[in-house]
């Protein structure tokens, strides 16, 4: 079957890079990184539009496209320092989520036994589903953890009459036995939901969430110190899944499910280079981010820093056996 390419929009790459075919693997032969277009919002419960999220992802940026992108920081390229193609649009049709899921899931797994680290670009949060199972498919069941940025636990059972919807991946996922509930990180939830039945079998499962209330009293840093120590205990890899309603709305507002009072812009950016670079990191999705309801393509640049400051982390890890220190002055040889 020929590359389906982009579902939405025009027919373009993440920042310039390579196009390859997942139906032909000699096109990411030796990549370390392949991206996929996950354009499914059949999940939602609020507002729709994730649909159009990878789109604008790939093209939300104001420099050249041209496959290269310096990080100042770490002096590394990660368009360049690792080989990263494009796989385009995987079909994901929205009134068949089984269906949808189970394509999605086939072509991660794929990337991942390629020996490349599949980032998916969601899509509402739906889609983590297949994304950490096609990577614990590759690298075992229960052999995954997850650091997972959220607004929201996503662990809800039955939603709507339905198994699957972007508020149960979560759960799904430890239900399948693909990850442990004993491994599974969350960072950032707030608000009213879940309630009480759900949060009971999340302390069941032996999840560790890190709310708001406990990231602004203790720090962001701290937290994050406490979960890799967790997220690599007997496990090997991890798996990032970035929903960008972690964010406060007025850093992310185009997105199905804001909650006010969540991490900033800056906050995220950190953790995710920190993560990618430090943990063995084996797939990546970055999800809900949907442009009709954007202002000023805020979200959408946000998400795209997001792809590019985790394979900034990814390329500074392979290059780099010290530690970096970010007090270091800009100038000063690195």
């Amino acid at each position: 079957m020929p590359r389906y390419g982009p579902m939405f929009g025009p027919d373009i790459t993440y920042l310039g890079v390579d196009r390859c075919t997942l139906d032909e693997p000699e096109t990411y032969a030796g990549a370390d990184v392949v991206i996929l277009g996950a354009p499914f919002d059949g999940g939602t419960s609020h507002r729709p539009g994730t649909r159009f999220g990878p789109q604008a992802i790939r093209m939300t940026d104001y420099l050249p496209h041209d496959g290269s992108r310096p990080s100042l920081p770490l002096r590394v390229d990660g368009l360049q320092d690792l080989r990263v193609v494009d796989a385009g649009d995987v079909e994901m049709y929205s009134g068949d989520i089984e269906r949808s899921l189970g394509a999605l899931e086939e072509a991660v797994t794929a990337v991942s036994r390629s020996g490349a680290v599949p980032v998916v670009l969601g899509g509402d949060h739906a889609i983590a589903f297949a994304d950490a199972k096609g990577v614990a498919n590759h690298h075992g069941h229960g052999r995954v953890s997850m650091i997972h940025f959220d607004a929201h636990a996503d662990t809800g059972d039955i939603e709507f009459g339905s198994l699957w919807g972007h508020g149960q991946p979560m759960r799904r996922l430890i239900e399948s036995g693909a990850l442990r509930g004993d491994r599974f990180l969350q960072m950032g939830l707030r608000g009213y939901w879940p309630g009480p039945e759900t949060l009971a079998w999340m302390a069941e499962q032996r999840m560790r969430s890190y709310e708001m209330t406990e990231i602004g009293a203790r720090g962001l840093t701290e937290c994050l110190d406490e979960a890799f120590g967790i997220a690599t205990d007997e496990c090997d890899g991890v798996f990032l899944s970035v929903d960008i309603d972690v964010c406060d709305p007025g850093h992310a507002p185009g997105t199905g499910t804001p909650e006010p009072g969540g991490l900033s812009a800056r906050a995220l950016l950190d953790a995710v280079r920190r993560i990618c670079m430090e943990l063995p990191v084996v797939g990546i999705d970055v999800v809900e981010v949907s442009p009709p309801y954007d202002h000023a393509d805020i979200t959408a640049a946000l998400a795209n820093r997001v792809v590019l400051e985790a394979l900034s982390g990814l390329a500074w890890q392979r290059q780099s056996g010290a530690r970096w220190d970010p007090t270091r002055p800009l100038l000063e040889d690195r």
